[in-house]
């Protein structure tokens, strides 16, 4: 392992009706509260009414921004920011999935930024302060809810990424209540299986060697996604499954499993990339583009991708080499997703190599990236053209 220094400043709040605490995770003297949310399922599903009846025993005043999109955009950031900025807000509630809490985080710090919150963003600038901030978490998917992360998109640009600046982007507290991702439809609920597992894989593959005990608890918790998620899909009703998948989403990105190396990542700023230029669901993307990302790399240490087949997927490995043992762990993966209805190929979003250029040119804005194995322009189009 790498020197390493853990903290982790959110209070995790989980559980069924944990909503009631909300007035008391507010901070004393907050006036004004901006509750952000996405397309409005949240008012369908009854979660706006238990939040704003909260709120209103808080006895703060409320303003709202809605309408923050799956892949949340610099325009609604702006947008969040000016209602900060010209009410005076003291601290956000982000209530809803990843997108609405990584728009919040960016909201929270361009609100004390005097200039464009792109410049956080692409890091051009480095926040010092920000805007406290709590979520309500309606989503199993992204891990948002428990990290400094946040992705956003530039659709001007077609430019996607993910930045994080802790503590500033860190939520002061996260209310995960299961029974709120019940009303979750299949293909969300796919997503987030898909999204929460490739979390975990782009940690699992890393340079340092000695990793034993976050080897078994990545391949614990995979394990537990794997077998949990057909019966969820079939009782997409049930709170025992639901609460599962949503503890297994936070766990999968709140640093707990990454102490002492850093994870590859390469899969993500591919898929950033991808969804910059055609807006597909991000989940979706990195279905379709992870088991190709593990092709192209396979030879990088064969050892390692073998572990994961038996660890994870139970391949067997008596008579077989490592890199056999791999290929079947790739194949079970994809099998597995393909199971639960994730996509396969681009063609799924009817994505061509029309625009190949301009995806690879925006995966390399930053330079060769990935941890596990360093990738080039040719690798990206390579990878690309395996997932056509």
């Amino acid at each position: 392992m790498e020197k390493f220094t853990f903290f982790n400043p959110t209070k995790l709040i989980f559980g069924k009706d944990q909503v009631q605490q909300l007035p008391n995770q507010i901070p004393e003297g907050t006036k004004k509260v901006l509750l952000v949310y996405g397309g409005g399922s949240i008012k369908k599903n009854g979660v706006y009414d238990q939040v704003m009846e909260q709120l209103n025993e808080a006895g703060v005043e409320v303003h709202e921004l809605s309408g923050v999109e799956p892949n949340p955009k610099l325009t609604t950031v702006h947008e969040g920011v000016k209602i900060c900025k010209e009410e005076g807000i003291h601290f956000l509630l982000a209530v809803g999935g990843g997108s609405v809490i990584d728009c919040t985080k960016t909201i929270a710090t361009g609100a004390k930024y005097d200039g464009d919150a792109w410049d956080l963003v692409t890091k051009k600038a480095t926040p010092k302060d920000a805007l406290p901030f709590g979520t309500v978490l309606t989503l199993a998917a992204t891990g948002s809810e428990m990290n400094a992360g946040s992705v956003i998109t530039n659709w001007e640009t077609n430019e996607k990424y993910g930045w994080g600046a802790p503590p500033f982007t860190n939520p002061e507290f996260s209310i995960l209540d299961p029974q709120n991702t019940v009303s979750v439809p299949k293909d969300q609920t796919i997503y987030g299986i898909v999204d929460m597992m490739t979390h975990m894989f782009e940690q699992y593959f890393h340079t340092p060697t000695q990793s034993p005990v976050q080897d078994e608890m990545i391949e614990g918790v995979l394990r537990t996604v794997i077998d949990t998620a057909p019966k969820l899909l079939d009782d997409l009703e049930s709170y025992e499954h639901r609460e599962t998948i949503l503890y297994a989403g936070t766990i999968a990105l709140n640093g707990m499993l990454q102490m002492g190396y850093r994870g590859d990542w390469a899969s993500h700023n591919i898929e950033h990339a991808v969804s910059a230029v055609y807006d597909i669901p991000h989940a979706g993307g990195l279905a379709i583009l992870f088991p190709n990302w593990m092709k192209h790399n396979l030879s990088v240490d064969e050892k390692r991708f073998a572990q994961l087949a038996a660890n994870v997927f139970g391949v067997e490995t008596e008579g077989k080499s490592d890199r056999q043992v791999a290929e079947e762990g790739i194949e079970a993966l994809r099998s597995f997703w393909t199971s639960i209805g994730a996509p396969e190929t681009l063609e799924h979003y009817e994505i061509g190599d029309e625009k190949f250029d301009v995806i690879v040119d925006r995966a390399m804005k930053r330079g060769p990236f990935g941890n596990f194995n360093k990738l080039e322009a040719d690798d990206v189009e390579k990878i690309l053209e395996m997932s056509k």
